[in-house]
């Protein structure tokens, strides 16, 4: 058995490497290859080496990030449901270094919440390696978070319009001052934040054992309502009630107060679901319909 050393250039380094022990003039990697009778036995893949395939050398092909140009129907994709995932062999490292900065990767993601500013990652970045070593893809309902552990479920409020997604960190980032979480273009949709480009947004954590299919401690989800009408006539209050619970399959509730009842359907877990069942009722016989948000 001989072996054969073959010269192959870095790539630029990914975010998770310590850039303080790379030197300016960095020494080109060697691999030695095996034969065997002769035979060079070579596997080297793509996704190994990403974006090296580039003239420029540069990591990705694309200089500045944007929306894709032909989306699908992004209101068609559901939230990750978190379960429980061991830790990623890559991207957890207990410390790294960038930009001369070091962050320290947390042991577990329990009981973690934050708010802050989110930003969102696109084209630029769709189909290369995050830190843990998957395939960006910025149709998921994915994230990038600087020290919480790959992978980490966490469910997203935007604070301006209340609207708010589950997605699955996977990668490291944002390197911005200021920036708590990096949102993907399926994300940011949802949090209806595209144009923005950034929002000011609440991150908490959901966290699963290994032998529990429930969330650890996500705090409850309070419901949302949409008022209907009120009326003085109990008998056209509950008519309304059943029927559309049945037209718009949502539950129904009428409230009594001094003489009047009020109509509510609901509960609705999102703002998302609300909003788009306000429409439709507002569309139909019922202009005065109104949102009834959590607490109110």
């Amino acid at each position: 058995m001989s072996s054969l050393a073959i010269t192959i250039a870095p790539c630029t380094p990914w975010p998770f490497i310590n850039s303080a022990k790379r030197s300016q003039k960095q020494r080109p990697n060697k691999v030695k290859l095996k034969t065997w009778h002769g035979a060079i036995v070579l596997v080297l893949s793509s996704l190994l080496l990403p974006g090296c395939g580039s003239s420029s050398g540069q990591r990705y092909q694309i200089a500045n990030d944007h929306t894709p140009s032909s989306p699908p129907d992004l209101d068609a994709i559901s939230d990750p449901v978190p379960r429980y995932e061991p830790k990623s062999r890559q991207g957890n490292m207990k410390k790294y270094t960038v930009r001369g900065k070091q962050y320290q990767v947390m042991d577990s993601a329990d009981g973690f919440s934050a708010e802050g500013e989110a930003s969102w990652y696109g084209a630029k970045f769709h189909g290369h390696l995050t830190s843990n070593g998957e395939i960006y893809d910025m149709y998921s309902l994915s994230a990038a978070h600087k020290s919480l552990p790959l992978p980490t479920y966490v469910r997203v409020t935007n604070l301006k319009n209340e609207r708010q997604v589950i997605v699955r960190v996977n990668d490291r980032g944002p390197f911005h001052g200021g920036r708590i979480i990096d949102l993907s273009y399926a994300a940011a949709y949802k949090l209806d934040m595209l144009k923005s480009g950034t929002a000011q947004v609440k991150i908490e954590a959901i966290t699963l054992t290994e032998d529990s299919s429930e969330p650890v401690n996500p705090d409850p989800i309070e419901p949302y309502f949409v008022q209907v009408l009120v009326t003085g006539n109990e008998g056209k209050a509950n008519q309304l009630a059943s029927q559309l619970s049945d037209q718009f399959d949502v539950g129904s509730l009428t409230l009594e107060k001094d003489g009047l009842h009020k109509l509510r359907l609901g509960p609705l877990n999102n703002v998302q679901q609300a909003e788009a069942l306000l429409a439709k009722l507002r569309a139909e016989a019922f202009p005065n319909a109104f949102l009834i948000r959590p607490n109110e």
